[in-house]
């Protein structure tokens, strides 16, 4: 695993304003703790921390914060982003170390074709990330999900997963990841036109009956 070099500067300033600020003149406010050194409020780049997150680790890429002269190993463990713009508000940095390992969690891919998709089923995913332990700087960047074997009912499930080399999966093995199931099979408009005619026919032959009746009575 790659790591992504970034630099970062100490702040002193606190509070919303100052926070602001930052953000306005393109930097992202930061804190970066771990290991029992006190916490570094920090700001990044936000360009180039968000093109750290573009690469094929995605948030979990492993990042040599230079602070001053310092080198710190980190990874973001938290993101926080406007709810509305998307645009980054916060970042928290854990320091980390060579050897040490972490649990994070990463994307679920689907590989292959379920044989019960071509038969007209669908593929329900229903975990779309799984909770792995892996040494820090052998984090993978996803878990597959092999549907290859699925036929319509089928389910395939966190403990039928191949972790990747290193990891170990953490979620619970009965989780469903994802599902082939049949598709949802729609009434046919036909019997209902067949009901609505019977049901006309019912009450036409009810009023001609009706009209006999009051004929024969009058006679």
């Amino acid at each position: 695993m790659s790591e992504y070099k970034l630099a970062a500067e100490n702040r002193s300033d606190a509070g919303k304003g100052a926070a602001r600020r930052l953000r306005a003149s393109g930097r992202v406010p930061a804190v970066l703790y771990g290991h029992g050194a006190n916490p570094q409020h920090l700001s990044v780049d936000a360009r180039q921390f968000g093109q750290a997150l573009r690469t094929d680790a995605g948030v979990n890429v492993l990042m040599e914060l230079e602070v001053g002269g310092d080198r710190h190993l980190a990874l973001a463990k938290e993101i926080q982003r406007h709810p509305v713009k998307g645009s980054l508000i916060h970042v928290d940095f854990i320091q980390v170390r060579r050897g040490e390992k972490v649990h994070v969690s990463v994307p679920v891919h689907l590989v292959g074709e379920a044989p019960g998709v071509r038969e007209g089923g669908i593929a329900d995913q229903d975990l779309y990330q799984v909770n792995v332990e892996a040494e820090v700087t052998n984090v993978p960047e996803a878990v597959d999900a092999d549907v290859s074997g699925l036929s319509i009912g089928d389910v395939l499930r966190v403990g039928d997963l191949k972790a990747p080399a290193g990891a170990v999966i953490l979620d619970d093995p009965e989780a469903s990841v994802v599902s082939v199931v049949a598709p949802a099979v729609e009434a046919e408009p036909k019997a209902e036109l067949e009901e609505g005619a019977e049901g006309a026919e019912g009450e036409a032959a009810a009023a001609e009956e009706a009209v006999e009746g009051e004929d024969r009575s009058e006679a």
